[in-house]
This record gives structure tokens, C-alpha cells and sequence, in this order.
């Protein structure tokens, strides 16, 4: 592993209201049901200084001072993240699933923000070091779907869009092409996966990538 014992790190992207959440919580009951030490995280949070953070990002108070500004405090959220939890949790062999990581913030800050290349890597640098997924399964969707998905969400929850959920149909239609355009740049690292089909299929696809990718090779965890 590079450079962080042998947990294994698996994050989940794509854009609103996709299935990350549902199915970064089906896989982790599938490693836990194999023995495996599973932390579950999210971006921007993870971390009490993090989730800060998350509230001031997703309130859209920081979106007058544009995608720069937005970008640093991600990684801001980000280095607290990776330094108090996802870093000793792989360091002791567990698996950890995130919800988003620096994928996000290249396409919603970069593809679509506008933030130059140089500038995202500076902080991504910065932030996560050598640090990578080991995989990142992209959740692909419409996202006039995705969009609908997450309006009943916040209505079962009584909430109203964040800053990224109100945004218009052309940043959303941008947001999936970015996403795409990650995987095609890196396929050693990122698979997509079809969201649009049933959660129980979502999930089944899911499970037998992770099993291909690292459990075919290597004996379960002690029980």
C-alpha cells in the first residue's frame, strides 16, 4: 500500500443526489460482515473542526468570494480530515469509505468553478500529500434524476438545497461531465457505475468490483 499500512481507501463521487451515501453505507456492511474494520467519513466533515466547515461551505456564505476561496476552505476541511481520522485509521489496517474527496472539489471548484489546474493541485498538495484513493467509484446519473432524488430527500428531512443543490441545470449537466471526464483520465483508479439502476444492483456491482479489485487476492479478516 502506499505508504499507509494495509487499509484499504475507497471513496465514492459523483453529483447530487446519486446514491453515494446509501451505497458507501451498503459496502461498508459488506466489509463488516467479512471482518473487516470499516470507518465510514464524509467531505467536507469527518472531524468536529471539519464539520464546522461543512456548515459554513454548504450554507453558501463563502460563495461571494468565489471558487478560490471555497477550494481553500475545502482543503482547509481536508487536511483536518486526513490528519485526525482517515490517516490513522489506514495506518492501523482499517478500511475507510468517504463520502467525496478531492475529486469534488476538481470538478465543483475546478470544472465547474473555474479555479485553475495549478492552483487546485497546489492544494490538493498540500492537504493529502501522496495520499490517494486506492479506489473511487463514480455514481453516474442524469441529473434532473439525481436533482428530484435529492429534493425528497431534504423534503422527508424538513431541509432546503444547500449551496451546491441550488445551483442551475447547466452547472449539474457541467458537474456529470467533469465527473466522467476524471474517470476517463485516471481508469487504474476510478470506475463508474450506473446509478440509474436499482439500489440492490447498484450495490451488487459495487461489492463485486471491490471483491475483484482486493479481497479475490487475499484471505478475509479474522472473524
Amino acid at each position: 500500500m502506499r505508504g499507509h499500512g494495509n487499509g484499504r481507501f475507497i471513496t465514492f463521487e459523483g453529483g447530487e443526489g446519486v446514491g453515494k451515501s446509501t451505497q458507501l453505507v451498503r459496502l461498508a456492511e459488506h466489509l463488516r460482515g467479512l471482518g473487516f474494520e470499516t470507518v465510514t467519513t464524509r467531505e467536507p466533515g469527518g472531524t468536529p473542526k471539519a464539520e464546522t466547515l461543512r456548515r459554513i461551505l454548504l450554507s453558501g456564505r463563502v460563495a461571494p468570494l468565489g471558487a478560490l476561496a471555497e477550494a481553500a476552505l475545502f482543503a482547509a476541511a481536508r487536511i483536518d480530515h486526513v490528519d485526525k481520522l482517515i490517516s490513522p485509521a489506514l495506518v492501523r489496517g482499517a478500511w475507510v469509505l468517504c463520502d467525496r474527496f478531492f475529486d469534488s472539489t476538481r470538478a465543483y471548484q475546478g470544472a465547474r468553478g473555474g479555479v485553475e489546474p495549478g492552483a487546485l493541485a497546489l492544494l490538493e498538495k498540500a492537504a493529502v500529500g501522496d495520499l490517494k484513493p486506492d479506489l473511487t467509484i463514480i455514481l453516474d446519473l442524469p441529473p434532473q434524476e439525481g436533482l428530484a432524488r435529492a429534493a425528497i430527500r431534504r423534503a422527508s428531512a424538513g431541509a432546503r438545497a444547500d449551496r451546491f443543490e441550488a445551483e442551475g441545470a447547466r452547472f449539474h449537466e457541467g458537474l456529470r461531465r467533469a465527473f466522467l471526464d476524471i474517470a476517463a483520465r485516471e481508469p487504474e483508479r476510478c470506475c463508474v457505475v450506473n446509478g440509474a439502476l436499482p439500489a440492490d444492483e447498484v450495490a451488487r456491482v459495487i461489492r463485486q468490483l471491490v471483491d475483484a479489485r482486493f479481497l479475490d487476492a487475499e484471505p478475509a479478516a479474522a472473524q
